[in-house]
């Protein structure tokens, strides 16, 4: 059975750091592009980051560009995001989603369909 699970998710005060990870069972990551999503409560899912499965090549959204790095743990079968400089309007349930396209792109990384999605974890940045 294949599975994404997200860990590393929890309050954090303002200005602090903390490393998700997107782990999967049954397939390797590594052949798969992998994007991270936050939504907030009222607010609509929006993408994060991106790594792509061809060349690991990175794209971030520009509400986070500086503060937080997307990257493949290959030894865990995992891919982690890496968020610094965490503030408040930064508070969401963080999901990852897996899909054989061999690129990343902002144009439709909000459309195109996934093969495999994480049910979530929660960051809460809070003083």
């Amino acid at each position: 059975q294949v599975q994404l699970v997200e860990s590393g998710g929890g309050l954090v005060r303002p200005g602090g750091s903390l490393r998700l990870s997107c782990t999967a069972s049954a397939i390797t990551l590594d052949y798969y592009s992998v994007v991270w999503f936050r939504q907030a409560p009222g607010k609509e899912r929006e993408g994060v980051s991106c790594i792509s499965a061809s060349a690991d090549e990175t794209i971030y959204a520009d509400s986070v560009e500086g503060r937080l790095t997307i990257s493949r743990d290959r030894a865990k079968n995992a891919v982690s995001l890496e968020m610094n400089s965490l503030q408040p309007e930064d508070t969401a349930v963080y999901s990852c989603a897996a899909h054989r396209y061999n690129y990343c792109s902002k144009l439709n990384w909000h459309s195109r369909p996934y093969d495999y999605w994480g049910q979530g974890t929660q960051v809460t940045v809070s003083s």
